[in-house]
């Protein structure tokens, strides 16, 4: 079974990382989802000596909302100082973990011109991301069915992420004319090669046993053994990593990629996606297609096509930058692009995106600017310029939690 060895695993895996279905998905929310609502969409379970959070909203795949965010902070900072507490586990409520935040409900407010809750909800899970990186006590992830956006950022930074066949992993913003955030800048970046750019910006899928190969998830486990996991976690009475890791082992799986697995085109992607460009990007694909003839790099290009230009070069960017920040840098500079995003100043491609792919769905956004040519430095710049005094900077807790590399 392929698994980390200590708490700090995940920290030396990010800083060296080793390489040993194109549909998409977004969770379609039409409710008040952000709002405030009942407790029960985060419901807890008490163990031994752990405590289990149960995101609890199925109907809409677990998606993240403020008060979804508020909760699990509370919870999390409380239990950190309750010393009858050495662990945490967080999982999803029927066939998703998370598919991350309610698109479709930020997207109603900005309609509405309330870009203040937008920013709140963005405020409080970046926090929260900030706060699962750099907790005290082994975090166990079970990440049985959909994994995307916010919701690889909420689990991802933890000690231990279980993968089965169920799951789905993307960050598919680049397709709603937005960046993959929620410290996706921070994780893609310290994948193998160059698969964060590729995964970044064309928003592809891959599975569980992809998941574990590249280093995403810890352990990898068959979904119907996942009750006998919580059974032996919610016995030990431990805060040892290793021990709750041995735990893990006991039910974990040695599993490859699909012989069409994206990780079998290692090569040929970082040859691609290893250009300082979107632009060489797209033309070493183009190369690669009318030399060898090659399906995949076809397919690549025409999901890049159906992507945002403009989220394409922020995107991009974002990644390179985040190979040489600390998770905290990570998510300071994603909160100024996500304020920029929704703020309409720069392009309203993040509401035109998901006007088209989630509201009329017509698949037929109108994306400003429309090509890579009409993209101007100055537009990506702006994305990643610190905001006006009129605009706070996100605040985390970095004088009481460091920040790993």
């Amino acid at each position: 079974m392929q698994s980390f060895k200590s708490a700090s695993i995940l920290r030396r895996f990010l800083q060296n990382s080793r390489f040993v279905s194109q549909s998409r998905g977004f969770c379609s929310v039409n409710s008040n989802a952000l709002v405030d609502e009942p407790e029960n969409t985060v419901l807890v379970e008490g163990k031994a000596f752990s405590r289990t959070a149960i995101l609890n909203r199925p109907h809409v795949l677990n998606a993240l909302n403020h008060s979804i965010g508020t909760r699990l902070l509370k919870l999390y900072k409380n239990w950190e100082d309750d010393p009858d507490i050495g662990f945490l586990v967080l999982k999803g409520s029927d066939r998703a973990f998370c598919a991350g935040g309610d698109i479709v409900t930020l997207y109603n407010f900005l309609k509405q011109g309330n870009r203040q809750d937008c920013k709140d909800f963005c405020w409080t899970l970046y926090n929260f991301i900030y706060v699962v990186g750099t907790y005290l006590k082994p975090h166990v992830a079970l990440l049985n069915g959909i994994t995307m956006g916010g919701g690889a950022g909420i689990s991802i930074p933890g000690t231990f992420r279980v993968a089965t066949e169920k799951t789905v992993f993307a960050t598919p913003e680049t397709l709603i004319g937005y960046h993959p955030d929620a410290g996706a800048s921070f994780y893609l970046s310290r994948l193998p090669g160059y698969l964060g750019e590729y995964l970044a910006l064309t928003g592809d899928k891959i599975s569980g046993a992809e998941m574990i190969t590249c280093g995403l998830a810890t352990h990898y486990s068959h979904s119907a053994k996942l009750p006998l996991i919580e059974e032996q976690l919610g016995t030990l009475m431990t805060d040892d990593p290793s021990v709750i890791e041995r735990s893990l082992e006991n039910c974990g799986e040695i599993v490859h990629p699909d012989p069409a697995s994206v990780l079998h085109r290692i090569e040929t992607l970082d040859k691609c996606f290893g250009h300082d460009t979107v632009e060489e990007i797209i033309d070493a694909l183009e190369s690669e297609a009318a030399k060898k003839q090659d399906p995949w790099c076809v397919a690549t290009l025409r999901k890049l096509q159906q992507t945002s230009p403009l989220s394409l070069k922020v995107s991009l960017r974002s990644i390179r930058e985040g190979r040489h920040q600390t998770l905290d840098q990570c998510l300071l500079r994603e909160y100024r692009m996500s304020v920029q995003a929704i703020s309409g100043q720069i392009t309203n491609d993040f509401c035109e995106g998901v006007r088209a792919r989630l509201v009329d769905r017509d698949l037929a956004p109108k994306w400003d600017p429309p090509s890579l040519e009409k993209v101007t430095d100055d537009m990506v710049d702006q994305y990643f310029s610190r905001l006006t005094a009129f605009e706070p900077e996100l605040e985390l807790p970095t004088q009481q939690r460091e920040a790993f590399t």
